[in-house]
């Protein structure tokens, strides 16, 4: 298992691409604290994990509230006594034209997506280089994945914030991989293209939208939480011990392309 006795904490894992990457580190032997606003289906998530053989707890969180994120480390640290893998992917969608887009909404989703991934990246990296520096140089220093897009790359009009928050993860991924590169801590993002979730039905609202999102696909799919989930969970592992600072990019092939394929119907 490529996880076995670590600590990991999945944020916004109450469905979608956090909790297949809860469930994935799981069964890589990963002790998973399942963090979310949204306590039914979080605490759903962690039974699941407990149901097949894993070890898991949830514990709600908004990510974007810093004494949140504090309770969070605290509780980890309670239960687990340490911490080895953070998966920063809360996350929230806007959905109005730039012209249409309200202050509030764009606050919103900044302060869940940008933010958010900031505090926990902080406060857990805190936690590491403490392991690190009172430990006794056993065992891997850590690694935090963050949960970028392709839409760090590409704009999109009527996802105007969403778009700007990934575009800072990038960033912010980048920044932190230099910063705590001098303890070892690797810091890495995944940049989804489509996937199955509840996030992309919002999006894909008709047969014509579906149709074209396929279009700009070459494999001509859409991705599945679970694909997400494995690189997270290598990313996370000492397999990638030589990996930080770049995002891996999960889109079907949508990042090279610049025409349209044709797309069966």
């Amino acid at each position: 298992m490529l996880l076995a006795g670590k600590v990991a904490i999945v944020t916004g894992a109450a469905q979608g691409i956090g909790q297949a990457c809860a469930e994935r580190l799981a069964r890589e032997g990963a002790k998973v604290v399942v963090a979310d606003v949204n306590d039914e289906l979080g605490t759903k998530v962690a039974e699941g994990i407990k149901s097949s053989g894993g070890e898991a707890f949830f514990h709600q969180c908004d990510v974007a509230e810093r004494l949140d994120v504090h309770n969070l480390i605290a509780a980890a640290l309670a239960r687990y006594e340490r911490i080895d893998v953070l998966v920063n992917n809360a996350a929230v969608l806007d959905d109005k034209p730039f012209l249409d887009l309200e202050e509030a909404e764009f606050d919103r989703v900044i302060r869940t997506n940008l933010k958010g991934s900031f505090l926990c990246a902080q406060a857990v990296a805190r936690q590491l280089v403490k392991q690190i520096t009172e430990g006794d140089g056993s065992g891997s220093p850590g690694a935090i994945v963050n949960m970028s897009s392709v839409n760090a790359w590409f704009g999109l009009p009527d996802h105007v914030a969403y778009s700007v928050s990934k575009g800072g993860i990038a960033q912010l991924t980048k920044s932190m991989a230099i910063a705590l590169a001098p303890y070892g801590i690797r810091v890495n993002a995944v940049g989804p293209g489509s996937i199955a979730t509840p996030m992309l039905d919002e999006v894909i609202k008709d047969k014509a939208f579906r149709t074209k999102v396929l279009s700009r696909t070459p494999l001509g799919r859409f991705g599945k939480p679970e694909e997400i989930a494995a690189i997270v969970a290598w990313l996370a592992s000492d397999e990638a011990s030589y990996v930080t600072g770049t995002t891996v990019y999960a889109d079907g092939g949508r990042m090279p392309l610049n025409y349209v394929v044709p797309v069966n119907e």
